[in-house]
């Protein structure tokens, strides 16, 4: 069932790739990634999955140049997972988000996008349209140490983007979220699909991978159990299922007396679809929203950050309406000397008349007599008291 890319066309590409702890006299300790051969493709969305232990984190923590594999390699970009050049197209959502609570949460992502180099002005776009699309645009200038889990894990979930990465590594990203956030988290990873950006996702939640990836690797004891396409993995193939409309109960009978004619005793089940409890809160929530219910929590999300649509703000949008439209270039032939001569003869006459006269030197102030002040006094008489004592007495 394996479903590996071509080694030339990996992002993230792993051989051998094995990691062992030792202890504080170098005996082997544990063995937590245990020859991993996998690779990663460009645009794709893999989940990264296994029990406690099974050496997710690990296998995580090599590909950001955290550890050092103990053997084998692991390629990110093509190079050293710790070529600082590759940090600033990556993207990590820790498992646990450790802020700096004295930090407001503008300060948090414009903290996080100077260590980017991101221009200021950038900064303040991105982080403004994060909180909006993590639905923290009103709590902005509330310190993240007042956050609730799910709120710090929002403003982590918005740090990751903040350098629009092209690898987004997330480790638990629904954790400690409501149904609404990890839809947000859901359509955020959709669209990064859509952009050919490529996301891992470590999660226990079964379900918001089997929604979100294109690929799994299910891990157990450091080693790689199963690997493949979520429609390979999970189709049966030994059994169908129809789906149509409610039929009436006599044509559901017909329709169970071809049946088992043909399946021979077969057991045959009929039931009614089921929409998941996920879609149904969802529902619940829009239909309180649209009556204009208050609360006072986390409000929903204002859809996906315009950076990372790469869609142009209305403001741009404007200027590129009022900008005139660049004067169409007219063929002519190339200038001799003579017309370059007097282009810089015009060019001369033009600076001259355009640049300004230098000023004339204002003219030295008279010198006026400064006022006496005490201790111009004092030195006066000091200086007239030595000038008695070194005149000779008359009477000597």
């Amino acid at each position: 069932m394996s479903d590996a890319p071509a080694p030339g066309a990996a992002l993230v590409e792993a051989v051998g790739l094995t990691k062992v702890f030792r202890d504080f006299w170098h005996r082997p300790k544990a063995r937590a990634v245990n020859d991993l051969d996998f690779a990663v493709r460009p645009g794709e969305i893999l989940g990264l999955l296994g029990p406690n232990g099974s050496g997710k984190s690990t296998t995580i923590k090599m590909i950001l140049g955290l550890l050092y594999p103990t053997a084998g390699t692991i390629r990110v970009f093509g190079q050293s997972p710790r070529d600082v050049r590759n940090k600033r197209r990556i993207g990590y959502l820790p498992e646990e988000s450790h802020l700096y609570k004295y930090l407001t949460a503008l300060e948090t992502l414009d903290f996080f996008g100077a260590l980017f180099d991101l221009p200021g002005p950038e900064r303040r776009k991105r982080s403004g349209q994060l909180l909006d699309m993590v639905g923290l645009g009103h709590a902005r200038h509330r310190p993240v140490g007042e956050f609730s889990k799910g709120m710090a894990r929002r403003i982590g979930l918005a740090q990751a983007m903040i350098n629009d990465p092209d690898l987004l590594i997330l480790d638990e990203p629904t954790s400690g979220l409501d149904p609404l956030g990890c839809n947000e988290v859901k359509d955020v990873i959709r669209l990064l699909r859509q952009r050919r950006k490529t996301v891992i996702v470590c999660s226990h939640l079964l379900s918001d991978v089997e929604d979100v990836c294109d690929r799994v690797i299910i891990l157990y004891g450091g080693r790689i159990r199963a690997q493949g396409s979520l429609h390979e993995l999970l189709t049966v193939p030994d059994a169908s299922r129809f789906t149509t409309p409610l039929l009436s109960p006599e044509v559901t009978g017909k329709v169970l007396a071809v049946l088992r004619e043909h399946l021979q005793g077969e057991e045959i089940h009929v039931d009614h679809p089921q929409r998941s409890l996920e879609d149904f809160f969802l529902d619940v929530v829009a239909h309180a929203r649209a009556e204009s219910v208050e609360t006072a929590g986390v409000l929903g999300g204002a859809g996906i950050a315009a950076y990372l649509r790469h869609e142009p703000s209305p403001d741009e949008i404007l200027a590129g309406l009022a900008a005139p439209p660049p004067a169409p270039a007219v063929p002519g032939p190339s200038p001799g000397p003579v017309a370059d001569a007097a282009a810089m003869e015009a060019r001369q006459r033009l600076a001259e008349l355009t640049t300004p006269a230098p000023a004339a030197p204002a003219p030295a102030p008279s010198p006026t007599p400064a006022a006496s002040t005490p201790s111009d006094e004092a030195n006066r008489r000091l200086r007239h008291l030595l000038a008695d004592a070194d005149r000779p007495d008359p009477g000597a």
